[in-house]
């Protein structure tokens, strides 16, 4: 029986803890909550009524406030903490890992001062006492959905390919179907990418617009992921894949979608202070952008519907002139 600690006790976290509960495999699961007051009401009600409500907590998930206690003897780490605050867990949390373990990392974005990928960080933080081995969850998974037992398809990325293998028989449940990919990089700039897109999607919900300029907007969306992507050395078919096209269309059209929804209040024309001061959860989308755009001036990568949304988010610029700007570029073939 694998022993396997989740480092984030928000929906995403609670849901892997959910849906591991439910592995074909059995494993010894530890659910790390960074709020104790919070830890104790998941432990007593068996239920994330602040970040998953109305989704009951098997009675095996350990759920703790102690990091160490979480990961003791823990053969694997998840990670799902919002990237901002990740290199803050992980440091505490190396304190006390084992001397081998595997690390997978669930969060999509790129850390925001750094601009670093998640694996990236994770290799700085856990590499000055113990290299872990290194995978990356991702693919089109709300977490509401995951944890109601709904088909659902993600991949799992990892350059060894014996430990993806290993991971997907760790991770597959039913209705919980994993695939492998050996393109960390390409898995990891998709699932960050794809927020920024669903920023886009949402200021369209906003004002009001219809199908059309959807439709578009994934469309061209995808090709600007592809191209950064490509610039950077991901392998493009990555991108038509689960963790590209498959978590763009789910993010730019889902209800659940934070990112899509910080969009939608954009477009109805409220202020970005005031929609992230009403929001518990995170939308990386909003701190990805300016780390997409810093890599893409360094791979000399244009990135149109990224630069528009940073100054929606970052300038004041009204949505309807971001629009105009982004349809009367100079004409070119697709």
């Amino acid at each position: 029986m694998s022993r396997i600690a989740i480092l984030g006790g928000g929906s995403w976290g609670t849901a892997l803890a959910t849906v591991l509960s439910r592995a074909r495999r059995k494993h010894a699961i530890s659910l790390w909550v960074h709020d104790p007051a919070l830890a104790e009401s998941i432990r007593r009600d068996r239920e994330n009524r602040s970040y998953l409500p109305g989704h009951r907590l098997n009675a095996d998930v350990n759920v703790t406030s102690g990091i160490g206690d979480a990961i003791l003897d823990a053969q694997i780490l998840v990670g799902a903490i919002p990237t901002a605050h990740a290199r803050h867990v992980y440091s505490a949390a190396a304190v006390s890992v084992s001397s081998r373990f595997t690390f997978v990392s669930a969060a999509k974005g790129l850390e925001p001062a750094t601009h670093k990928r998640m694996s990236e960080v994770v290799l700085e933080v856990f590499s000055q006492k113990s290299a872990p081995r290194l995978a990356v969850l991702s693919g089109p998974s709300f977490a509401a959905e995951v944890a109601r037992g709904e088909p659902t398809a993600v991949v799992l990325a990892s350059s060894d390919a014996a430990l993806a293998a290993e991971l997907q028989d760790e991770f597959a449940a039913p209705n919980f179907r994993v695939y492998t990919n050996e393109d960390v990089l390409g898995v990891e700039l998709a699932g960050a990418m794809k927020n920024v897109i669903a920023i886009a999607a949402g200021v369209c919900q906003g004002l009001g617009l219809g199908s059309n300029p959807l439709a578009a907007l994934i469309t061209r969306g995808l090709a600007e992921m592809s191209r950064l992507a490509a610039a950077v050395g991901a392998q493009p078919e990555t991108l038509t894949g689960l963790a590209g096209l498959g978590d763009l269309v789910l993010t730019c059209t889902g209800a659940l979608s934070r990112n899509r929804q910080v969009g939608i209040e954009l477009g109805k024309g409220r202020a970005l202070t005031e929609i992230l001061g009403g929001m518990r959860m995170v939308a990386e989308g909003v701190g990805t952008t300016a780390a997409l755009l810093a890599l893409a001036r360094e791979a000399k990568v244009d990135l149109p519907i990224t630069q528009q949304v940073a100054a929606i988010l970052h300038e004041g610029k009204a949505p309807q002139q971001a629009i105009r700007d982004i349809m009367e570029r100079r004409q070119r073939p697709e």
